[in-house]
């Protein structure tokens, strides 16, 4: 059985200054992120820079992600279908095999995105597997809901099976979060044990439900009833899921997602991740220990 690795989201633009100050902390991986564009990143030059940096240490670049709308090119999003292409074309060179990132969205409801979804990744799973590369979809709502929304439709098991449906690509998976769910009041690990084969990368994210709320006052009332947590701080029992994880086969990582914990944040950003960090090894029974022979 594969270790699972627990690693962390580094901003692509800042990984040559970030990833020296923050290995010491013990972290295994890093996903390296772009937000709606590479812009004019040399990513060979940066893939050579990072690659020296985790010489010879036990740490991987679990994926590459781009996070905008490729469907639409509106919006600010450009460049996010070219920067899909250029991530696919430089995984390699990072030594992934991954690059995840949000779907997309045209305007309306979800089954009016999918037949540009299906022309765009349709195409863009193509590229990818003839590079032995995969894709992943972040299960995120950025605020949509089923009949609007501007960036991704991958943020409900539904749309998930009418995706699947509709490109039937064994290249193309989730990069899940039980986070995502919880926000909508889903139980993640139902959801996990049906999904887990589907499940390429998951990002190390939780939240915090105040039922108490919920049952006084709703969902759509005043007062805030649900909010993202770092690991170790939010509800969900994450041995659970690491434990549904391996008797999966996954061999993926966690990569915690931070700058979302309204507790642990600004100057106690770190703090909070290397609790998450040390808590989710921790959860998967600690290091590998050898048997006696």
């Amino acid at each position: 059985m594969q270790q699972i690795r627990i690693g962390t989201l580094v901003n692509g633009p800042d990984a040559i200054r970030n990833l020296p100050q923050i290995i010491p902390h013990g972290f295994e991986s890093f996903s390296l992120t772009f937000w709606q564009t590479t812009n004019n990143e040399d990513l060979v030059e940066m893939a050579k820079r990072v690659k020296e940096i985790i010489a010879e240490k036990d740490i991987v670049i679990s994926s590459l992600g781009i996070f905008g709308n490729p469907l639409t090119g509106e919006r600010g999003n450009a460049d996010t279908l070219a920067s899909w292409e250029r991530l696919i074309d430089h995984a390699q060179d990072f030594g992934t095999d991954l690059i995840s990132g949000f779907t997309g969205r045209m305007p309306g409801s979800i089954e009016q995105s999918l037949p540009r979804y299906k022309e765009v990744f349709g195409e863009l799973a193509k590229r990818a597997e003839d590079r032995g590369v995969k894709i992943a979809f972040e299960n995120c709502d950025m605020g949509g809901t089923w009949e609007n929304g501007d960036w991704n439709i991958a943020h409900n098991p539904t749309a998930w099976e009418m995706m699947f449906n509709v490109l039937p690509a064994e290249n193309i998976g989730l990069q899940w979060e039980p986070c995502h769910q919880m926000v909508s009041l889903i139980d993640p690990i139902p959801q996990l044990r049906k999904w887990v084969g589907k499940i390429f990368n998951v990002h190390g994210k939780d939240a915090t439900i105040a039922w108490d709320i919920v049952h006084e006052y709703g969902i759509h009332g005043p007062k805030q009833f649900v909010w993202h947590r770092t690991p170790g701080f939010g509800d969900t029992n994450w041995t659970d899921i690491i434990s549904i994880l391996r008797q999966n086969g996954y061999n993926g990582s966690i990569d915690i997602e931070g700058f979302h914990d309204p507790v642990y944040c600004g100057e106690w950003e770190m703090t909070g991740q290397v609790h998450a960090l040390n808590y989710l090894k921790n959860c998967r029974g600690g290091n590998f220990i050898p048997n006696p022979k």
